[in-house]
């Protein structure tokens, strides 16, 4: 049985999959003809079609392509080149968080968990050194409580923020499917603001620094008390005065001004200095190259401009070299997830709360096997 698609649906959705045009022409001989109006799918073609470019089924059957929006206020800049329609990967990724933070709600309700106690509580009026102190303090992040390397830093950012209330969930693909990488170009992080489950999402495509500041750039909007999605950059051009404050936040956490002031180096090679300060501060090197131009040790903005621009390109070339290599399941995944959501989510199904199958979907996976293991790797009985 052959189906009438428009031909403007079909192109609409083959772009907004993200997926290579051969590709799909490979699995889909006639595409071109189907765009063209000179042809038409069978049903089954279609339900193909849907799962290939991961579109909703019945999206397919409207005359004119959907209006999808972020869900969440959006403050991407995405370096001043404008930001286009949103992919299905970043769509699925906010929508299945925001299932999760449902869930989580309903857990901590139940369980008496009761609100968390830093949301809300600044304001974009508040100083930045201030607000950092706070947020600092809170999260016994201090410049000599960070461990010995990036991983390890943000690692402990992570159980803290978590041990603070929040759902802190890491991930480079959409759910546990590593065919659908997330692009760190089209966004790096979004927050999820609720006063009993607040959620950050980090892209974890990104260097392990830029996770980092990634990572307390959305805890900065967590205490602000509102949701965001962001392409957070210490050189990003802030869109709105909350995005600038949150980024100035968060580079004061990661590397205060007064303490680049005291430890850098004008004697020696900036190179060397930007590897020297960020092994420190275990933060990436261009925040540390912004706080530099903070202090007025850069000069202009065209020179922090220049040098940054050099750094990123040195940046870039080290992150496409580490491509591969996903590591212990068991380990990464309660990282993607969130450890406080993973090990919910297992007692609420072995206490008969919450059904294997919506724990499977939540979590990720569709084995028993599987389940046990992780109970067992993270200690839930």
């Amino acid at each position: 049985m052959r189906v009438t698609v428009s031909p403007g649906v079909l192109a609409w959705a083959r772009e907004r999959s993200g997926a290579e045009a051969g590709d799909l022409e490979r699995r889909f001989p006639n595409l071109a003809g189907w765009e063209s109006g000179e042809g038409s799918p069978t049903l089954k073609q279609l339900e193909s079609f849907a799962r290939a470019t991961h579109t909703p089924i019945g999206f397919l059957f409207l005359d004119e392509p959907p209006d999808e929006r972020v869900p969440i206020p959006d403050y991407r800049t995405m370096g001043r080149a404008g930001v286009g329609r949103p992919s299905a990967d970043l769509l699925d990724t906010i929508f299945l968080c925001q299932l999760r933070q449902e869930w989580y709600r309903e857990f901590a309700l139940v369980t008496g968990e009761g609100q968390v106690d830093f949301v809300g509580t600044l304001n974009p009026s508040t100083p930045v050194p201030e607000a950092a102190a706070n947020i600092r303090t809170a999260l016994r992040f201090d410049t000599d409580e960070r461990g010995q390397n990036w991983s390890e830093a943000l690692r402990l950012l992570v159980d803290r923020a978590e041990e603070a209330g929040a759902l802190v969930m890491t991930s480079g693909v959409v759910g546990s499917n590593t065919h659908r990488k997330l692009d760190p170009h089209e966004f790096r992080g979004f927050a999820l603001v609720d006063s009993v489950a607040p959620l950050v999402f980090v892209n974890g495509a990104d260097t392990k620094a830029a996770q980092l500041f990634t990572l307390m750039h959305e805890l900065a909007h967590l205490w602000l008390g509102g949701a965001a999605l962001d392409d957070a950059s210490p050189a990003a051009p802030p869109s709105t005065s909350i995005e600038r404050w949150c980024n100035e936040v968060a580079a004061e956490v990661l590397v205060p001004l007064d303490v680049v002031r005291a430890e850098f180096d004008a004697g020696q090679p900036l190179s060397s200095e930007l590897e020297r300060l960020a092994r420190n501060f275990k933060a990436s090197t261009l925040v540390v190259l912004r706080r530099l131009y903070d202090a007025h040790f850069l000069g202009n903005w065209d020179a922090y401009r220049s040098a940054y621009e050099a750094e990123l390109h040195r940046v870039l070339e080290i992150l496409a070299e580490r491509a591969g290599g996903g590591g212990n399941f068991y380990s990464t995944q309660p990282v993607r997830v969130s450890k406080r959501f993973t090990r919910a989510v297992i007692t609420s199904t072995l206490e008969g709360q919450t059904l294997y199958t919506d724990a499977f979907q939540m979590l990720g996976f569709r084995s028993a096997a599987t389940f046990q293991q992780l109970a067992d790797h993270l200690g839930v009985a």
